[in-house]
C-alpha cells in the first residue's frame, strides 16, 4: 500500500484485510505534503524545546535557593518531562512516520513508552503545580508548613514512579490481543483499546483537577480581594488591589487554553479510536493533532519558568556570572585588567536587592496582604 497515493481505495478497505499491517503500513498515512508540513513543526519545535527546558533545569539546579522550593522543584519536572518528549516525541514520530521504520512489537512499544512517560509526567507535573499553587492561596499562612521540600520530593517521586509504571503497562503485556487486527488500536500498533481507553480517561481527568483547582484558586482570590478592599475603604488603593486577581485570571486563562488546545483534539481522537474504526484521514488529522502536544512542551517554559521574576533574576545573574568569567579570562590571557575588575568577587548587590523586593509568589502575595489587613 502506498500512502501517497491517496486512492479512495486507501480510504474506504481494511488496511488489515489485505495484510499490509504486517510491516506496519497502515499506520504511516501521511501524504507528501503532510509529511512535509509536520516534519517542519517537529525539526522545529523539538530543538526549541529542548533548548527552553535545559535553560530551566540549569538556572533551577545552579540557583541553591530555588532548588529548596516546592514550586520550583515542580517546574523543574515539567522542564524535565518536556526535554524527554523534545527527544522521545520528535525521534520517534520521525522516525515512523517520515523514514517509516517498520520496528517489531517490542522496539516499538519500548520507544512509545517512552513517548507516554514524557507527556504523562509533564501533564502530571502540571498537575502539582496546580496543586502547590492552589495551597498557596488557600492555606498561605501555612504554606510552609504545609508543603514541606521534603513532601514535594516525595510527590515527584510518587508521579514519577506511577508514569512510568502506566506508560511501560503495554511493553509488560497489556497489548492488543489479536496482533495488529480489531480490536486494536487504529492509530497505535499493538496497543489494545482498552488501555487507551484507560490512559486518556487517566489524562482527562487530570486535565479536570487542574481546571478545577485553578478555578478555585480564581474564586478564592476575587474574594480576597473583594474583602480587603471593603476593609480599607479606600476606592484608590482597593482598585489598584482588585487588579491582582484580574492578572491571575488573565495569567490562569492563558494556561488553561493552551492545556485545552494543545491536548483536546488529540485526546478526542484516542477516544473516538475506543469506540469505532478510523479511516485513513482520521489517522493523518491525529497526526497532527499529536503535534499540539509537542507544542505545549514548547510553551510550558514560558508560561511555568521564564514569568517567575526570581528564576528571571536567577538566569540573568548566572549570564553576568558567565559574562564576568569570560571578562576575567580574556584579561588574564592579555595580561591586562580593567579598572573595576575583581576577578575573585562579582558584583551582585544590585541583583540582590532587586530579588529581595520581588513578591513572585501567590503565596506571598497573600501573607503580605494578610499582614496588611492585621
Amino acid at each position: 500500500m502506498d500512502p501517497s497515493s491517496g486512492s479512495a481505495n486507501e480510504e474506504t478497505s481494511s488496511p488489515t484485510a489485505n495484510g499490509s499491517c504486517k510491516n506496519l503500513e497502515c499506520y504511516m498515512v501521511l501524504l507528501e505534503p503532510e509529511k512535509r508540513a509536520i516534519g517542519s513543526i517537529c525539526f522545529l519545535a523539538g530543538p526549541i524545546t529542548l533548548m527552553e527546558n535545559v535553560l530551566i533545569l540549569g538556572v533551577i539546579a545552579s540557583s541553591i535557593s530555588l532548588r529548596q522550593r516546592p514550586s520550583y522543584l515542580f517546574i523543574a519536572s515539567i522542564a524535565l518531562a518536556d526535554v524527554f518528549a523534545s527527544c522521545f516525541f520528535t525521534i520517534s514520530f520521525l522516525d515512523f512516520h517520515l523514514f517509516r521504520r517498520s520496528d517489531g512489537p517490542t522496539a516499538y512499544l519500548f520507544k512509545l513508552g517512552g513517548v507516554t512517560v514524557a507527556f504523562t509526567a509533564s501533564v502530571g507535573s502540571l498537575l502539582l503545580t496546580a496543586l502547590d499553587r492552589y495551597i498557596c492561596i488557600h492555606q498561605a499562612s501555612s504554606y510552609k508548613v504545609v508543603l514541606t521540600r521534603r513532601r514535594a520530593l516525595l510527590s515527584l517521586l510518587i508521579l514519577w514512579s506511577t508514569t512510568i509504571f502506566i506508560s511501560f503497562l503495554p511493553l509488560m503485556g497489556w497489548r492488543c490481543p489479536t496482533g495488529l487486527t480489531p480490536p486494536c488500536s487504529r492509530l497505535f500498533p499493538y496497543i489494545n483499546r482498552a488501555y487507551l481507553a484507560c490512559w486518556t480517561s487517566f489524562i482527562l481527568m487530570l486535565l479536570a483537577i487542574i481546571l478545577g483547582a485553578y478555578t478555585l484558586i480564581l474564586w478564592k482570590a476575587h474574594r480576597h480581594e473583594s474583602s480587603m478592599a471593603s476593609l480599607q475603604g479606600v476606592a484608590g488603593k482597593g482598585q489598584a488591589r482588585m487588579r491582582m486577581d484580574i492578572r491571575l485570571a488573565r495569567t490562569f486563562g492563558l494556561i488553561l487554553l493552551i492545556l485545552v488546545v494543545c491536548w483536546l483534539p488529540a485526546l478526542s481522537f484516542m477516544l473516538v479510536d475506543v469506540s469505532r474504526e478510523l479511516t485513513h484521514s482520521g489517522q493523518r488529522a491525529f497526526a497532527f493533532c499529536s503535534t499540539f502536544c509537542l507544542l505545549n512542551s514548547t510553551v510550558n517554559p514560558l508560561l511555568y519558568g521564564l514569568r517567575c521574576k526570581e528564576l528571571r533574576l536567577a538566569l540573568l545573574r548566572s549570564l553576568q556570572r558567565l559574562c564576568e568569567i569570560g571578562r576575567c579570562r580574556k584579561s588574564q590571557r592579555t595580561g591586562v585588567t580593567a579598572a573595576g575588575d575583581n576577578c575573585s568577587e562579582f558584583s551582585e548587590n544590585k541583583m540582590t536587592n532587586a530579588e529581595a523586593t520581588e513578591l513572585d509568589s501567590i503565596s506571598k502575595i497573600v501573607e503580605s496582604q494578610q499582614d496588611g489587613k492585621n
